[in-house]
């Protein structure tokens, strides 16, 4: 939202969670009118439901801000959107290193922007309209070793925050539900623990210096001590956790980061578990596509066993249920699977924004990149594992689809892979040699002559060129393949004369079709019949007709004694 006051450029941008960022075109380094100009484009793009999310706003503005940096550095800056020239443009372009993500997105997107005022000049237009290619992906997916490694990586940060939080809803529950002597210690760290999930915090009091808040040593002495391991990190996640638990999500379900992100909490279908004990979530997804409006998924997933998916889920919820019962308390319009405690001791009731996260008093909600980052950072682990883990579960794993179009799916994840492109390599040639294979066996082989050759010799169905050179059988050792076989034969014969011969073959074939079990059919006769048939359709089905009326009584017995193993060879 932009006010109408031409001196006021700043721009609110709101999201439908109620997240809200302020950008100051003032800042920019450019002159008041370009100022005005973009904020007024900036704006557009925030009401208008073309960023719906906090990352996208952020990421232009910084756009913004180094494209107002090179203009200021050029001797004749433009003074307002009419102002720009196709050669400013074009400097601007060839100063970025558009081979980069970076260097492409900082071109495309601020170009994307301009061109929503009418003002623009048509000669830069047209130089905008110059196509860019876009750069190559580098992203790999993780190797199966590696893979493992990060997910146990992020399994072990997981899973001891989740039996830390355990340990400590015993005594709580316990508390509440009056299972514990009034008076006692564990009394006392049960009310603690109480006051601790309702506040997200323990009640303190100003220092001698006046200046740092400390915890009330009552509270101090039953815990054990002032540190965060002592205080509240007894009942909710830290920042880095919730990143552990999202790169958990995301190498288990290959979800989009923004996705997992903002995932609200997964309710359990109606009935689920009572009688069996199994499980099952149903988890609503919703991812944003550039151009395309919104993609909305569900999907149901089930808790039986600890090496199950839902399980997952299970712990999830459990690792979060004091955290998110604090937000639901104060902002329950609000619904993430994800919520962690914040470093500081903010308890004020409120909702704002830090980058793309939503926070409630101490509360963050959802897993952002750079807590992964920082997560990976401490483990020793490969940068962008978000990224390249869903990349990596899609691609390589499920080979399907991930809140992506199957076009999507094929041209930006699958096709640049090098481990897709290794496999397909043996695929490929497996498949060329199948269908090499399977044309010899079904394709006829035997050349078609329009009479007899001079020194061939006659078989059972037609006649041989060359009987001692046979593909079938060794060099030197005579043909010793089933009379079946001369049509795959290259050294065979069809001469006019054996067309009756073969015509009541393909017949006979075809009648034992009716009478044998499918698969004994198939497995013994279809290939001979295959061939007959590719025989019958270059010779032409009125021809075939008429060999069926040329044959013999001879034909006849030949044929019969064949398919009855009469002939060896």
């Amino acid at each position: 939202m932009l006010s109408d006051n031409p001196s006021d450029v700043v721009v609110h941008h709101t999201t439908k969670q109620g997240t809200t960022r302020a950008y100051d075109f003032g800042r920019l380094p450019m002159a008041p009118a370009m100022q005005r100009s973009l904020a007024v484009l900036f704006a557009a793009k925030c009401t208008n439901g073309a960023w719906t999310s906090l990352k996208s706003s952020m990421g232009v503005w910084r756009h913004l801000y180094v494209l107002g940096e090179f203009w200021a550095g050029q001797e004749t800056p433009p003074t307002d959107v009419p102002n720009l020239t196709a050669g400013l443009w074009s400097a601007w372009r060839l100063s970025r290193n558009t081979k980069t993500v970076t260097g492409y997105n900082q071109v495309m997107a601020t170009q994307l922007l301009l061109r929503g005022d009418s003002r623009l000049p048509q000669e830069v237009r047209a130089v905008m309209a110059r196509r860019l290619p876009g750069p190559k992906v580098q992203e790999r997916a993780f190797e199966v070793e590696e893979f493992h490694t990060i997910k146990a990586a992020a399994r072990r940060t997981f899973r001891a925050a989740l039996l830390r939080i355990r340990a400590n809803t015993g005594p709580l529950n316990a508390w509440r539900n009056g299972d514990v002597t009034p008076g006692s210690r564990e009394w006392a760290v049960g009310e603690a623990l109480d006051v601790l999930a309702r506040t997200g915090d323990l009640p303190r009091r100003m220092s001698g210096n006046g200046k740092t808040p400390q915890v009330l040593s009552c509270y101090t002495r039953v815990l054990g001590g002032v540190t965060v391991d002592h205080t509240w990190k007894r009942l909710f996640l830290t920042r880095l956790e919730a990143g552990a638990l999202g790169v958990l999500l995301v190498t288990e379900f290959g979800f989009n980061a923004t996705t997992m992100s903002e995932m609200p909490v997964p309710q359990a279908v109606p009935d689920s578990g009572e009688k069996s004990g199994v499980r099952v979530y149903r988890l609503e997804l919703e991812k944003r596509r550039r151009h395309a409006g919104r993609h909305f998924e569900s999907r149901n997933i089930t808790d039986h066993g600890a090496d199950s998916a839902g399980r997952l889920i299970s712990d999830a919820l459990e690792a979060t249920a004091h955290a998110r019962a604090y937000v639901a308390d104060r902002a329950p319009a609000i619904d993430r699977l994800l919520v962690w405690r914040g470093m500081g001791n903010k308890s004020e009731v409120a909702t704002n924004s830090v980058g793309g996260l939503i926070r409630v008093g101490p509360f963050g909600l959802g897993a952002d990149t750079e807590a992964v980052r920082l997560w990976a950072q401490e483990q020793g682990l490969p940068s962008k594992v978000l990224r390249r883990g869903r990349k990596t579960v899609n691609v390589v794993h499920r080979r399907e689809p991930g809140q992506n179009t199957q076009d999507t799916h094929d041209r930006v994840y699958v096709m640049p892979e090098p481990q897709v492109q290794q496999a397909a390599i043996e695929v490929i040639a497996g498949g060329v040699t199948d269908a090499v294979e399977a044309a010899r066996r079904t394709v006829l082989r035997a050349q078609l002559v329009d009479t007899p050759q001079p020194g061939d010799q006659e078989t059972a169905t037609v006649s041989c060129s060359d009987f001692e050179r046979s593909p079938f059988t060794p060099p030197g050792a005579g043909c010793g393949a089933s009379f079946l076989l001369c049509t795959a034969c290259p050294n065979a014969r069809v001469a006019p004369m054996h067309r009756p011969r073969l015509a009541h073959l393909h017949a006979a074939l075809g009648n034992l079709r009716s009478v044998l079990d499918p698969a004994t059919w198939q497995a013994d006769w279809y290939d001979a019949h295959a061939r007959l048939e590719d025989l019958r359709h270059r010779v032409g089905t009125e021809v075939w007709k008429q060999e069926l009326q040329k044959v013999s009584d001879l034909d006849r017995q030949i044929i019969d004694d064949l398919l009855n193993g009469h002939f060896d060879s």
